[in-house]
């Protein structure tokens, strides 16, 4: 079934029966599609569930974004089930896949070393959820195609979900946003519009990428594929491009021997790891795969200042370590920069031009003009926390901003943080706690969280229903 088929079937003006528990889910990308996936297999009563997005089609968010045939997603099969206790469920839905089997012949028995297209994921992910729904005759489900620009909490206990013209009164509010908050830094002027359409009509010749991620190496090998020939500078803070996965499973190891509490001293005991791991010949993946799930903790430990240090001067290494490229990608990158069709530079960007883009070249403090025919913004945004909805939360004492505001403070459950205590049903799911919780913008640990999230709201559920 298609996405557009899947959503045709909920009727945007459809109200929920008022008797149900309203659960209002703020954002229809994955970390949105995957809470509603987690809130039907895990709350046995009735409710009703109300999807708030101002874009009218699910665009999978920034995990899933532009997901075109060619886009490969940076986990492997074994670790990107939507099925909680089914690790296999991905593989396995794979497998029943005849003609992903015919084309991917080798990895018969089974898929799970293997990295797949996005699209293919999205398919996944959007048959579980129609799936999920059609189990639950009980559970009602309504869109809402406008911003919602701000939450109150009422006398009663229950929320306001404001919109520009509207508002829905809702018992659970579930913020799945993502990055998707912030406008970008290289929105053009309105004057300067017409010269920039005008410019496309010419054939680039040198193009500029902006970030330092997968997504800026998806988008240089989809150029390329698409028969663009000319320059292409990546500009990044720091230069850091992704490294390459590891063709063996690259099981979690990492030692037992308790963690430093110093930043330098965690570094290099996470370089010995490493080595130890390239000398037993599983290869360093193995080892940044098991400080994965000794991360939370660790972050959680450090002290402020040391989290302001790791943020300022690791975090780029850190990244580039963690969302790691298939091998086969990762060579297309290295040839291109052998070759110098690509250039990678460090520097900020400013203000986008017709003519190209001012950057301030690292070590510089003055910007220059780098002439450009096109200029794509690859970088991931960063929640706004001067957007109306996450002032409206401040203001309300509902949330505050984690240590480093990146994001707003949560719990591994998802629960929203405000004077360190949770403000009851009210959570933050994926991204938007990415300060708070190491690594919680990938999928394993968005999909882990939502049902630690649906499963608080379940339990609460019991307790209001036999209280009520």
């Amino acid at each position: 079934m298609t996405v557009h088929g899947l959503f045709a079937k909920i009727s945007p003006e459809a109200a929920g029966p008022r008797e149900k528990p309203h659960i209002a889910i703020i954002g229809r990308g994955f970390s949105g599609v995957m809470t509603a996936i987690a809130l039907m297999k895990s709350v046995r009563t009735a409710f009703h569930v109300h999807l708030f997005d101002p874009q009218p089609t699910i665009s999978g968010g920034q995990v899933l974004v532009a997901a075109r045939s060619g886009e490969i997603l940076n986990s492997r099969v074994r670790d990107l089930s939507v099925a909680a206790g089914q690790p296999e469920d991905f593989n396995e839905w794979l497998s029943a896949n005849a003609d992903f089997r015919a084309a991917v012949s080798a990895a018969i028995p089974g898929f799970q070393q293997i990295f797949v297209p996005k699209s293919i994921f999205s398919d996944y992910v959007y048959q579980r959820f129609s799936e999920a729904l059609t189990r639950r005759p009980d559970i009602s489900m309504q869109l809402s195609c406008q911003a919602v620009v701000a939450l109150r909490k009422q006398a009663s206990g229950r929320f306001l979900v404001v919109q520009q013209d509207a508002a829905v009164e809702c018992d659970v509010v579930v913020l799945a946003t993502g990055f998707g908050l912030r406008s970008s830094v290289l929105d053009i002027a309105e004057e300067e519009r017409p010269l920039v359409r005008a410019r496309r009509l010419v054939v680039p010749r040198h193009t500029v990428l902006l970030g330092s991620g997968v997504r800026v190496v998806d988008r240089l090998l989809q150029l390329r594929d698409n028969g663009f020939a000319g320059e292409i500078t990546i500009l990044s803070r720091h230069g850091f491009l992704p490294q390459p996965h590891t063709r063996l499973a690259a099981a979690p190891t990492f030692p037992v021997d308790p963690m430093p509490t110093r930043l330098g001293d965690i570094v290099r005991f996470v370089r010995q790891a490493c080595s130890q791991a390239e000398a037993a010949g599983l290869g360093w993946q193995a080892a940044m795969n098991g400080l994965r799930r000794r991360a939370r903790s660790l972050w959680q430990a450090l002290p402020e200042a040391e989290k302001h240090r790791f943020n300022r001067h690791l975090r780029s290494i850190y990244d580039s370590h963690r969302n790691r490229l298939p091998a086969p990608l990762h060579l297309r990158l290295q040839q291109e920069l052998v070759d110098g069709r690509t250039v990678v530079r460090k520097g900020w960007a400013g203000k986008r031009r017709p003519d190209g883009l001012m950057v301030r070249w690292a070590g510089e403090s003055e910007e220059t003009l780098l002439l450009a025919d096109q200029v794509i913004d690859c970088r991931c945004s960063a929640p706004d926390l001067d957007a109306p909805l996450m002032q409206s939360l401040f203001s309300g004492g509902l949330a505050e901003p984690d240590e480093l505001a990146l994001g707003i403070a949560v719990s591994p459950a998802g629960q929203v943080l405000a004077g360190g205590q949770p403000t009851r049903n009210l959570y933050a799911i994926g991204p938007l706690g990415v300060g708070s919780l190491p690594d919680i913008d990938l999928v394993p640990e968005i999909v882990t969280q939502t049902y630690a999230a649906a499963r608080l709201i379940a339990t609460l559920h019991r307790v209001t229903l036999k209280t009520g």
